[in-house]
């Protein structure tokens, strides 16, 4: 399932909890370490942010395409903060190995170690991260009830 957000952390590094007021999207999917990121001035606005793996060529830019602000050549705080959930929910081995990071993994002991491998700005639109973090949302606002879901089936 490479392509899947379903995968479960190691035992020897367990996942963490979560700051899902920050970051309240996060997932290793299609090759990528993305997630959605709130905004610390403006209720309505995220940041959508992805680590690609293999070249760790990132962007970061709101829900509404507009580029980050913070964005250089280097990962902005939005990138850094999707980092350091992806690590708390997954592990930090299974991040890195699905990023499949350059070089020499066992010199990795940070959140830095990693952003510091990174690749350059890759610009790409914001809409199929924000996309899936929407049908999140959507699993959220729906009334507890025993019944099963059809499109969770296959977790049974």
């Amino acid at each position: 399932m490479p392509d899947s957000s379903f995968t479960a952390s190691s035992q020897k590094n367990a996942a963490t909890k979560r700051d899902v007021k920050q970051v309240p999207f996060v997932e290793l999917f299609n090759h990528r370490v993305q997630g959605v990121v709130s905004s610390g001035s403006d209720i309505e606005r995220v940041y959508v942010s992805f680590f690609e793996a293999g070249t760790l060529d990132f962007y970061c830019s709101t829900n509404n395409n507009r580029p980050c602000g913070g964005l250089g050549g280097y990962p902005c705080k939005h990138l850094q903060a999707v980092m350091k959930e992806a690590i708390a929910a997954y592990g930090f081995d299974q991040v890195i190995n699905y990023l499949k990071v350059p070089g020499d993994v066992s010199q990795i002991t940070s959140v830095g170690d990693i952003i510091n491998r990174r690749g350059t700005v890759k610009k790409e639109p914001a809409s199929e991260v924000f996309s899936r973090f929407l049908n999140y949302l959507r699993y959220l606002e729906l009334e507890t009830s025993n019944s099963p879901l059809p499109e969770m089936s296959w977790f049974v």
